[in-house]
């Protein structure tokens, strides 16, 4: 995202001053997909793609904001109880209301932003979009009192309170918190988290968009979700006197004497969380010793459990696995919910171009439809640019 892309546009939307620049990431996951919810680990790292924003106060208790790439204005009072209308427009005025709530003084401003993170991909434009208007509120209305943990929260509360998502932490986390060449291991039930040194020499990371989702999603995650509480009900019953809520409380030994007391289907699903655990935990120490076909081979297996275990895969989405298997790729995998969109993969420097070539002639011919190809680096978190 180019500086003077977004400083042409605020001084020619406003009042020919300029403000401050502020920018936030996207985010991959590399490992640890639909743990979040089971109490587990999930392995994000932020990226070179994001929302970047120029702000300066206005005097007023008005926010005029311009959407560089919708080319669309919204204005609203910041102490209007229902807000804007504009979809784009509730992400900053929830963002307001939830750092009021944590002491910030906020007053009104003018604004312009755009965003080169890919919509639809699964990158989190959402939360890449909050976290820079909480690091930048924060900034010039707080004195930077508030915590990195609160302006996350405060992105999630966004999500849930004005905008109808009932997200989990990963993205804001990552958006906030991401460090250039580091991937970080946050523990989601205690927020705990660690970075990993992320420095793939001789090797890119590649997305690869389907550029498909299926209507199936949101009733399948329900389905999932139940699955994995059934499980966890079934351990308690099983053993009373131990503390179980999710099922990261649960080992294999455990999960193989429940195996009688519930459905088939909810077995696997349980043995999907249980095997995401520990390529989670296998693929810290393959970081940590600069072993990236292990960190690969994990990504393939964790595909394959989304696949077969957890169903949560598509027609599309194996192929694209397919052909990374034929093409030599270290590793690739789904990544996110399922059920279309994205995969991730980690690729040799000298077999890329091959491989996005491959990829995107023997998808069409298939499906019928050009794959979306983007190369990622993994980059700085929420930052003050200028």
């Amino acid at each position: 995202m180019e500086i003077e892309h977004v400083r042409s546009r605020f001084i020619k939307h406003f009042d020919g001053k300029t403000g401050n620049i502020y920018a936030s990431p996207g985010r991959i996951n590399i490992i640890g997909e639909h743990t979040d919810y089971n109490g587990g680990f999930v392995f994000p790292g932020a990226i070179d793609k994001g929302i970047m924003c120029e702000i300066r106060p206005n005097g007023t208790n008005k926010v005029m904001a311009y959407s560089i790439d919708l080319k669309d204005r919204v204005e609203f009072d910041i102490n209007d109880e229902k807000g804007p209308k504009a979809s784009w427009a509730r992400y900053i005025y929830g963002i307001i209301q939830e750092m009021k709530k944590l002491g910030v003084d906020v007053k009104g401003f003018n604004t312009a932003f755009a965003g080169d993170v890919p919509l639809g991909a699964g990158l989190s434009s959402s939360a890449a979009l909050e976290s820079c208007f909480a690091f930048a509120l924060n900034d010039l209305f707080g004195d930077n009192k508030v915590s990195k943990w609160d302006m996350v929260l405060a992105g999630q509360a966004t999500e849930h309170n004005y905008c109808g998502v009932n997200c989990g932490i990963m993205d804001q986390f990552a958006s906030v918190f991401g460090q250039e060449g580091k991937l970080m291991r946050l523990d989601c039930r205690s927020h705990e988290f660690e970075y990993f040194p992320f420095d793939p020499k001789g090797y890119k990371l590649v997305l690869v968009d389907s550029v498909v989702k299926h209507e199936l999603a949101s009733s399948a995650y329900n389905d999932r979700r139940k699955s994995c509480e059934n499980v966890v009900a079934a351990l308690k019953n099983k053993y009373p006197d131990k503390t179980i809520e999710t099922l990261r409380d649960a080992d294999w030994d455990m999960l193989e004497s429940v195996k009688a007391d519930v459905s088939e289907e909810d077995m696997k699903r349980a043995v999907y969380v249980l095997g995401e655990k520990d390529r989670v935990l296998a693929v810290c120490e393959a970081l940590n010793a600069g072993d990236y076909e292990t960190v690969g081979q994990k990504m393939y297996e964790t595909h394959k459990g989304l696949s077969k275990d957890y169903e949560v895969s598509c027609e599309e989405l194996d192929y694209l696995n397919d052909i990374a298997k034929e093409n030599g790729v270290t590793g690739s995998r789904i990544m996110g919910g399922g059920f279309g969109g994205c995969t991730i993969n980690l690729v040799k420097d000298e077999l890329h171009d091959k491989f996005i070539e491959d990829v995107k002639a023997k998808y069409e011919a298939k499906y019928g439809k050009t794959p979306k190809i983007y190369d990622v680096v993994i980059s700085e978190g929420s930052r003050k640019i200028c």
